[in-house]
Formats: structure tokens, sequence, C-alpha cells
């Protein structure tokens, strides 16, 4: 699962709303990367750099984007050999008008993440 959290290039094929995904750099214990997301007319970009822990962890930090700030945590616990627990946590404040048009837009995508992932090992993994 981390692995898919982390394959950000294919976000587009499997994660509701977003549009295009751009890997700027990555390293051992860092990602920075560019996500085009929205719904309908309704379209941003925003840059985060996420910093890797041991397979158990991602914590995301914005770059650059619409927010006035972001931070995120992907939590991974393994149950067994071959299945784990996966939480994401996203705390987000919208610059201005933005968090009209498109606070709920990002909402939505937020709380569909896990599921999309989920829904992705699957196709991916198998049951």
């Amino acid at each position: 699962m981390f692995a898919l959290v982390n394959d950000i290039d294919g976000y587009p094929e499997f994660v509701p709303g977003c549009l295009a995904s751009t890997l700027i750099s990555r390293t051992p214990t860092e990602i920075v990367a560019s996500l085009d997301v929205g719904k309908g007319p309704v379209r941003q970009s925003f840059t985060t750099k996420n910093f890797l822990k041991n397979y158990s962890r991602i914590e995301m930090t914005l770059v650059k984007g619409p927010f006035k700030s972001l931070h995120g945590v992907w939590t991974f616990t393994e149950l067994s050999p071959t299945s784990c627990k996966i939480m994401l946590s996203i705390n987000f404040e919208l610059s201005g008008m933005l968090k009209f048009a498109f606070g709920g837009v990002f909402s939505q995508i937020a709380n569909t993440m896990v599921d999309s992932f989920s829904k992705r090992a699957k196709v991916v993994y198998g049951e």
C-alpha cells in the first residue's frame, strides 16, 4: 500500500477528481509532486513535499497552491503479511474566496482517497 500511495504518476487512473499528476523530485526519503484536481469547471493545482518514514508513514506539507495551509499524514499499520490498515488525515485551509468555490470539491476528493487506494490495491494485488 505504501508503494501505491507513492505511485503519484498513477493517481489520474484511479483517484476520482485527480486530473493530472507530476513528479517533480524523488529521493529515498522525500517526494515533491504536483496534483491537478477538480470537478467540472472547478480546477486547482498544488504541490506538496512528502516525507517518507520507514514504509509506515507519509507526511505531506504544502509547497505551493491555493491553500493557506495543508498538512496530511498517511499511516500504514501491518495487520498480516498480506494486509494492512491505511489511514489518511488531512487538514487544510483555503485562501480567500477559493474556500467557497473549491473547498467542497477538495473535501470530497480527500474523503474518497483511502477508498480509492483500497480499490486500486484489489486491482493491482488481487483480493
